[in-house]
């Protein structure tokens, strides 16, 4: 009967940690597309609602990582259990550093709505950061359902953000030898761009930490990988 009640109340700790991470991943794809919209549509006020809000992140976060802790040191949990307080931890610390990038878009958006527009280079962006937001829900769905084969097609849909961001580049690129007006807004684009392919980084990283998770093998660090602005002689370093 106590051995029941402490299994028992194991499952609602690794519940709770789990509810956890999939309040922490909504605030953070609420972030991505708020910080997405506030840039191609001006809206300071948005911005500073993303800059705001990363605290909520930060502390759920912080929340994960100590209730991760208590159920190590008082739980003592088997491997199999083990392995899921370690992922979920590291899944926490994937979504706050995509927090952060949200924020940082959120940050430029300021100083980007006191200069001249660069035509078509927000909604592209915008775009862009559509596809993390849909990479991360569907990684965290995958997460809950202990499902490998969904995780691995995000890591493969990293590529499609890969190849969006090396246009853009070069976009900026001719934008700014077309116009030398056009540098210091297109260097704040393209750092914007650059952060939101990282989160689709982060975004496969947790892909992997799911695979991870099912099926006790880590995945090959051979992943896909598309950014070639800083291994392709014609194209400048970022």
């Amino acid at each position: 009967m106590i051995d029941t009640h402490i299994a028992s109340a194991f499952d609602r700790d690794l519940e709770t940690i789990q509810a956890l991470i999939m309040k922490m991943g909504g605030l953070v794809e609420d972030a991505i597309l708020k910080a997405a919209t506030s840039l191609e549509t001006r809206d300071e006020e948005l911005a500073e609602e993303v800059r705001d809000n990363d605290r909520a992140i930060d502390e759920l976060e912080e929340q994960i990582n100590e209730e991760a802790a208590r159920i190590i040191a008082i739980r003592q949990p088997a491997a199999v259990d083990l392995r899921v307080i370690l992922c979920v931890m590291k899944i926490a610390a994937n979504l706050e550093r995509i927090g952060d990038y949200a924020k940082n878009m959120a940050k430029r958006t300021t100083v980007l709505s006191q200069m001249a527009q660069i035509h078509g280079a927000t909604a592209s962006i915008r775009r862009m950061a559509k596809e993390v937001e849909r990479m991360l829900k569907d990684v965290l769905d995958a997460f809950v359902q202990r499902d490998a084969a969904t995780a691995n097609a995000v890591i493969h849909r990293d590529e499609d953000v890969d190849q969006m961001y090396n246009a853009l580049f070069r976009e900026f690129l001719t934008f700014m030898m077309e116009d030398p007006r056009n540098i210091t807004a297109c260097m704040h684009l393209h750092f914007i761009a650059k952060n939101t392919e990282r989160m689709g980084d982060h975004a496969t990283n947790i892909a992997e930490q799911v695979i991870y998770l099912v099926t006790g093998e880590v995945p090959d660090d051979k992943r896909p990988k598309d950014d070639r602005t800083s291994t392709d002689p014609n194209v400048a370093p970022a």
